[in-house]
């Protein structure tokens, strides 16, 4: 299938690329199918920043990246009920964990979301966005000294 997008062009998207967020993304209910975009000279797992992109909203494409990248030792808590909804042996799937970010026109003011993540079951190809119960975990996480840390080799 076709799908247009504002910052990519068009895109070929198979349907077995196409995500589906029952519920949505968190201020993006209406929306509920979604595609990774990622440099496709890289695998997943060596990507940075990918982007989640609706499929039915060419405009709506949601920066996000590992949080392990910025925060070591991130594991939120998060409700079994919901985590449970994305597919049968959950502790055996091969899950996405990755979080929003704000890219500011200062990038300096870079942050993630380290309250909301997003988890993907890449076996079903489906997605939630859930309230980690972690008190310590921010909303607006700044991380563009760390990023710059890690690019310069520190």
């Amino acid at each position: 299938m076709k799908v247009e997008t504002k910052w990519f062009g068009t895109m070929e998207v198979r349907d077995e690329q196409i995500l589906t967020f029952e519920k949505g993304i968190i201020g993006f209910e209406d929306w509920k199918e979604f595609t990774l975009i990622y440099d496709a000279e890289k695998e997943l797992e060596e990507t940075t920043i990918y982007w989640l992109q609706a499929i039915d909203e060419p405009t709506l494409a949601l920066p996000i990246m590992d949080p392990q990248l910025v925060y070591q030792g991130y594991d939120p808590i998060v409700e079994d009920a919901i985590i449970n909804t994305l597919g049968d042996n959950i502790a055996d799937a091969n899950l996405l964990v990755a979080c929003t970010m704000t890219v500011p026109e200062k990038l300096e003011n870079m942050t993630i979301n380290l309250k909301a993540p997003i988890i993907i079951n890449l076996d079903t190809n489906r997605g939630v966005q859930v309230i980690a119960e972690n008190d310590d975990y921010q909303v607006r996480y700044p991380i563009y000294d760390i990023l710059n840390a890690k690019k310069d080799g520190e």
